[in-house]
């Protein structure tokens, strides 16, 4: 007989008797009680009251050595001596019966006399008393990123010791864009939890995903677990590198120096390895102009000046800038970087003439453009700001144009070639650069001539002095003028002014060449015909209109020695030179016989007389004069002297080859009566021509007088010294002029009435005459 009791005893256990009666043959007694306990009592607790359960007798449990037989050495259940089951340790299910659905501990006690043995079952029951947990507090995935969406990966599933309503009943995944959470139930083997991914991984926006796994159990309230997954996503070369700025732009100085750093560009890859790493270069499109200014270093990616920066070639640079990988099929992306060049002032001002009349006429007004010029300075800003100015003081000045940088070279006053024929004009031209920066530019301005001035004689008047028989034909002198013009304005023809009738007689044997100036005389001059003369010479040029100017030319006739002396006295009938003179013999000594009269036509030297003896039959009896050519006795007369006597004079002048005459005179000595009477009579006549002769050269200084100063009032002579005639106290005259003076000499004693015209001083070589009195000697 099993007899199963389910009472509810201590802490709710549950009671079951089963009672077993045997045949005879054992001759024993045996009952079988199941109790049911929650695992994790404390020790003592009571699982049941055997003794009662089974009706027993408790005063003789112990006589009847009630036990429990087993074979543990440390039971986990004990009897006490009223036959009550307690827990004897703490009893921990899952480590007494681990995964198994019911968990029965089985005893066995045992009474002697008479035997009886009982069967205990005791259930453990399932407290709900471990959290699920994992293997791992976290797991590290390696998922690619390249990866499908609808991939699986299989986790770890958690362990829960408690039986199954109490164990890992459901996974629950933490929050995620990419991954969700499958569960595969495998039966015995519990649920595995499954990941799956949703949404394609990126490993440029997340290396790594951290996802939380909660293993959940069945009690109430639930235990849970966590494991964390760490989902490591695994490189794909999906990523081009990226620049980490928008734009690029650098400032950079012109003419700085090689291998300036101007900027640094930098790029990211998003990729791992070799992937990621990233090297610099110029883009596919940057022409070969731009690879010989800047280099780009591949590694930091800073760009650097290798050739010459010129802000005038060029203020702004673009250039693309390529970053790539090293996977192995590299990604690469560009960025432009612009650079903006900064001026410096390093280039003069350059000025060009863009419009340029190198000769201007002198007669141009104030304000006449000569040039247009233009200045320009690559620089900008104020190093481009340039001012222009002429160094010089010279009479041009620059106006600025209506365009800029443009300006006019006009003059500023009045020019005058024959004053300055060149202008050199230094144009300057400065920047407002810091330092400021100059150029200057030098235009030659010839200064055209127009024809503005008049011929001009070097001499006026002219004076000519002209030798008396000259060789007809023969240049005799020459004008010459000068034209401060130049070409045609200055060249000069020349001809003589033939206006009037005396003016014509006067200039008919005058011829003058109109290219030289020289004058050729077509006759020979005779100076005891014309002493002197004036004409005017007029000098013109080939201007359009032509000027022209005159001179006076004032000619003075030299006197030559051509004229030998002529004797006046004594004279013969016949017209020889030969006379007698008659005187008393009873004369004393010095008494004057007679004078030898002679008479020169030329001047000065040339026509100044010298007396001398040539031939006398006594030289003590005569004597003679030189300069009078007066004969006078030596001595008084003897009986013995021969009553006639001949005495032959030579009369000759002074010139250099001097020319002479010769006069005879025979002497007779008369008785006194005879001789007195010829003597008186003889100077009655001499007396008469005496006065005669003075009158007339009176008369005649005052009629020249006269024409001269009337000559001086109508300007003919306007620069010719006028001549002077002065009587002195003893009744003699000069005549004179600036240059030279001319005495006229009466002498006062009647018998050696004479007229004489000599230079003073005495002798001047180029004396000039203009009024001539023939010359005696009375």
């Amino acid at each position: 007989l099993i007899v199963t009791k389910n009472d509810n005893l201590i802490h709710g256990n549950r009671l079951i008797v089963l009672i077993v009666s045997l045949g005879l043959t054992f001759n024993f007694t045996s009952a079988q009680l199941r109790y049911s306990i929650p695992e994790e009592l404390t020790v003592g607790a009571v699982v049941g009251n055997i003794a009662k359960d089974l009706g027993l007798d408790v005063g003789v449990l112990n006589a009847r050595g009630f036990r429990i037989v087993s074979g543990s050495t440390e039971p986990l259940f004990q009897l006490n001596h009223n036959g009550i089951l307690h827990v004897n340790r703490k009893i921990d299910r899952e480590e007494v019966c681990e995964r198994t659905t019911t968990c029965i501990i089985n005893i066995k006690t045992v009474l002697e006399n008479p035997l009886e043995v009982h069967y205990v079952g005791i259930e453990v029951l399932d407290v709900n008393d471990h959290s699920p947990t994992f293997s791992d507090n976290e797991t590290h995935l390696e998922i690619s990123e390249s990866a499908l969406p609808g991939a699986r990966f299989q986790l770890q599933g958690a362990r829960d010791p408690d039986s199954d309503m109490f164990s890992i009943q459901l996974y629950k995944l933490s929050q995620n864009d990419h991954f969700r959470l499958e569960v595969k139930d495998r039966g015995e083997d519990g649920k595995i939890p499954v990941l799956y991914l949703h949404k394609p991984l990126d490993k440029e926006a997340a290396r790594s995903h951290r996802l939380l796994l909660t293993a959940i159990d069945g009690g109430k309230p639930a235990r849970s677990g966590t494991m964390g997954i760490i989902v490591h996503v695994l490189d794909v070369n999906d990523n081009m590198p990226v620049f980490v700025r928008d734009s690029y732009t650098a400032v950079l100085k012109e003419n700085s120096p090689f291998g300036t750093t101007i900027i640094q560009v930098n790029a990211t890859d998003l990729d791992d390895g070799l992937n990621g790493e990233v090297v610099y270069s110029y883009g596919n499109n940057v022409n070969h102009k731009l690879r010989k200014l800047f280099e780009v270093d591949a590694n930091t990616g800073e760009v650097i000046v290798k050739g010459l920066i010129d802000f005038e070639a060029k203020d702004r640079y673009e250039l693309d800038i390529k970053a790539s990988d090293k996977g192995t099929v590299p990604l690469e992306t560009e960025k432009s970087v612009v650079i903006t060049i900064v001026d410096l002032n390093d280039n003069s001002p350059e000025i060009e003439v863009t419009s340029f009349s190198s000769a201007i006429p002198e007669d141009s007004k104030p304000g006449t453009t000569v040039a247009l010029i233009s200045v320009n300075d690559d620089d900008s800003g104020v190093n481009g700001k340039v001012i222009c100015y002429i160094s010089e003081d010279v009479p041009f000045t620059l106006t600025p144009s209506l365009q800029e940088n443009m300006y006019a070279i006009v003059t500023k006053s009045l020019l005058d070639r024959e004053h300055q024929s060149k202008y050199d004009v230094t144009i300057v031209a400065k920047d407002a650069g810091e330092p400021p920066l100059s150029s200057q530019r030098t235009i030659s301005v010839t200064v055209s001539d127009v024809n503005d001035n008049s011929p001009e004689f070097s001499t006026n008047p002219y004076t000519f002095y002209v030798t008396e028989n000259n060789v007809a034909g023969a240049s005799l002198f020459s004008v010459s003028a000068y034209d401060c013009d130049e070409g045609d304005n200055a060249l000069i023809s020349y001809h003589i002014v033939r206006n009037g009738d005396e003016h014509k007689k006067l200039t008919s044997f005058l011829n003058i060449n109109s290219e030289n100036g020289d004058i050729v005389a077509l006759t020979s001059f005779d100076f005891e015909t014309l002493k002197t003369f004036q004409f005017q010479v007029v000098a013109t040029d080939s201007g359009a209109p032509f000027l022209s100017s005159n001179v006076s030319i004032n000619v003075f006739i030299l006197d030559q020695n051509d004229n030998a002396p002529v004797i006046l006295y004594p004279l013969s009938s016949n017209g020889s030179a030969e006379g007698v003179a008659e005187i008393p013999r009873n004369v004393n000594a010095g008494h004057l016989v007679t004078k030898v009269r002679a008479y020169d036509a030329d001047i000065g030297y040339n026509g100044w007389l010298l007396f001398s003896l040539q031939e006398l039959t006594d030289h003590s009896l005569f004597g003679l004069d030189r300069y009078t050519g007066q004969i006078r006795t030596l001595r008084s007369f003897t009986e013995t002297d021969e009553a006639e006597h001949k005495l032959v004079i030579l009369v000759k002048d002074n010139g250099n080859v001097s020319l002479s005459a010769t006069a005879t005179v025979i002497v007779k000595l008369v008785e006194p009566k005879e001789a007195f009477a010829d003597t008186f009579s003889d100077l009655n006549l001499y007396l008469l021509i005496a006065i005669v002769s003075v009158s007339v050269i009176f008369l005649l200084s005052l009629i020249s007088l006269i024409a001269v100063r009337c000559h001086r009032t109508d300007g003919s002579f306007s620069r010719y010294s006028a001549p002077v005639i002065t009587t002195h106290p003893d009744g003699s005259w000069s005549y004179s002029k600036s240059t030279q003076q001319y005495d006229v000499c009466f002498s006062s004693d009647t018998l050696k009435s004479d007229v004489v015209v000599f230079p003073a001083p005495f002798p001047p070589v180029d004396a000039e005459l203009i009024i001539h009195t023939p010359r005696t000697r009375n």
